[in-house]
């Protein structure tokens, strides 16, 4: 009987080569997302390769057939490059050379974004990069703690962390309940964001173009529904609220002493 192959935490925690530098709760978010990747022909891309242990750690886990593409700012990392990997050098938040970087790219499974962890390191990777994932893949973003760091120009609740942006992505996956839609972002990054998942320190975008959601109902009815009374009050203050809505449409006049609506 064969025996189940070691497990990522596994693999790292019997690393001899590279260094490599993990927050332990991550292989368990691995495992959940990439078991499935394992022994497939796959192309995926790191950005942060620092001593490149995590490009021999894939390779060990995903296995002969995984092709890793990386980029890093060290031109030192260059050296790195070996059978079945890529390696790209420049900035994660130049935009003119992710676009070079793009048009060399294949579709790719998925995206580790390990970078530099600024805001503007993330954002700009996220938008340049994110079209890449190919239908039914994943992006993510690693060490978004420093959302929350005025160092890495974040801060809590600060409204241009990469955590506060991607809260205001969650309102855009609801886009055809939202009736001022000028209020959410929609475009084709949106429209193939299919789930986002929220961990300590990973954001998980699951991307997928979303279909028109529709419902419906089967079967006979037959009971009286019921309403609550929370929804009850709140049906008669709307009446209420179009009562005065209908005054204010149709002004009135005196006439003759008596009052009579204008038509």
């Amino acid at each position: 009987m064969q025996s189940a192959p070691d497990s990522i935490r596994d693999i790292f925690y019997n690393h001899t080569g590279n260094l490599i530098h993990k927050w332990d709760h991550y292989f368990d978010i691995y495992e959940k997302y990439f078991s499935k990747y394992r022994g497939q022909k796959i192309n995926i891309l790191e950005i942060g390769i620092s001593h490149g242990g995590s490009l021999q750690l894939w390779k060990k886990y995903f296995g002969t057939h995984v092709h890793i593409y990386a980029i890093d700012i060290n031109p030192d990392c260059k050296k790195l490059q070996e059978e079945n990997t890529t390696i790209f050098i420049g900035s994660q938040s130049d935009k003119d050379f992710l676009g070079n970087v793009v048009s060399q790219l294949p579709e790719l499974d998925f995206v580790i974004d390990d970078g530099g962890h600024t805001m503007e390191q993330q954002l700009v990777s996220f938008e340049m990069l994110y079209m890449k994932v190919k239908e039914g893949g994943l992006y993510f973003v690693e060490d978004t703690h420093t959302s929350y760091w005025d160092e890495f120009h974040g801060g809590l609740r600060n409204p241009g962390s990469f955590i506060e942006k991607s809260k205001d992505l969650v309102d855009s996956i609801y886009d055809h309940h939202v009736v001022d839609k000028s209020k959410i972002r929609i475009d084709e990054i949106t429209r193939h964001i299919n789930c986002i998942s929220f961990y300590d320190s990973i954001v998980v975008f699951e991307k997928q173009l979303r279909k028109q959601p529709f419902h419906k109902q089967i079967g006979r009815k037959t009971i009286t529904p019921y309403v609550p009374v929370e929804l009850k009050k709140k049906t008669i203050l709307d009446s209420i609220k179009g009562i005065f809505k209908k005054e204010e449409a149709h002004p009135f006049s005196l006439n003759d002493g008596g009052i009579e609506e204008i038509k």
